[in-house]
């Protein structure tokens, strides 16, 4: 059994520690474990519940009448508040909890297609989906969820994404072109599927490698391709990979190398004179119609770091 602590259970509902305490001693729903030791913690099906009447809550419900709702009525009155066009994102992200939490496909498809038509999609994934993920890293840095959850609604994201892509039309050879990579050992992709979509959108011509690419393998491309940006992001940057990187594909060049994550770590790339950091994917915007912009003037050159 998966059990959470008052503070876990605080981060993730939204609901404070002394509302749990009220609730605790005035209804019957809410009846938390013990530890030996006198320390309270919530079960998995104790934290759902919490979830769902925190939206509740929010939305004008008072707790006397949802602890007399059987689970069908709380979950339909749920759907009904994030069905609501004027609903709160933070609504969404704790529906979106639930649906990982349950692994439910449908729920989390639902939502996710909802905020589509309200905002687009790439408005969905920065305004929802990012403070989604960072959010629930509060429960995977907890060793909560299991791995199965995390890599299940890790691979419903990345659908979507390479859906959208898929979707877009190949920009013109004639197009800039930025090539995307993650050098061995790092296996985030999200954020890369995200910047590639971002790039392609706006016209330019991807070349997406993936995740893990032996660095051989990104000179190769890079040989062929010619490109006028590179981009990559680090979670786990290690130096060793670094030093390799700068020394088998941009010593001597001057391509825009953009880089996103734990960018703080990368030693190796501080002396290059196009390295450019970026912490969103409104910067990453900025980048591209930047480049666009140098490149109608005479005296183009690549945005630095210092532009950043």
């Amino acid at each position: 059994m998966i059990t959470y602590s008052v503070a876990q259970v605080e981060a993730l509902s939204g609901i404070k520690a002394h509302t749990l305490r009220i609730w605790e001693r005035r209804y019957g729903f809410l009846k938390p474990m013990r530890t030996p030791t006198n320390i309270r913690y919530y079960t998995d099906d104790q934290l759902k519940k919490l979830l769902n009447f925190g939206i509740l809550v929010r939305n004008g419900h008072r707790v006397s009448k949802l602890e007399k709702m059987s689970d069908q009525e709380v979950f339909d009155a749920v759907n009904e508040i994030l069905a609501d066009p004027e609903s709160q994102d933070r609504d969404e992200i704790k529906g979106l909890t639930l649906a990982m939490l349950e692994m439910n496909e449908e729920e989390f498809d639902n939502i996710f297609e909802r905020q589509v038509i309200r905002k687009g999609f790439l408005k969905t994934i920065t305004e929802m989906i990012y403070p989604f993920l960072q959010y629930v890293g509060v429960l995977w840095n907890t060793n909560k969820a299991m791995i199965a959850q995390e890599h299940f609604v890790s691979n419903l994201i990345r659908q979507k994404i390479i859906t959208a892509i898929e979707r877009l039309s190949i920009p013109p050879k004639s197009s800039p072109s930025v090539v995307f990579f993650l050098l061995e050992g790092e296996d985030h992709e999200i954020g890369l599927l995200l910047a590639n979509f971002i790039a392609k959108e706006r016209g330019w011509l991807t070349y997406y490698l993936g995740q893990g690419v032996p660095i051989s393998n990104i000179k190769k491309v890079v040989d062929l391709a010619e490109p006028n940006m590179l981009m990559s992001m680090f979670v786990t940057p290690k130096p060793h990979k670094m030093n390799s990187f700068v020394d088998g594909v941009i010593g001597g060049s001057n391509i825009p190398f953009v880089v996103s994550g734990n960018a703080d770590n990368l030693e190796a790339l501080e002396d290059y004179p196009a390295l450019i950091k970026i912490s969103s994917p409104d910067d990453f915007i900025e980048q591209l119609d930047h480049y666009y912009q140098s490149t109608d003037s005479a005296d183009a050159q690549p945005v630095g770091r210092e532009n950043v």
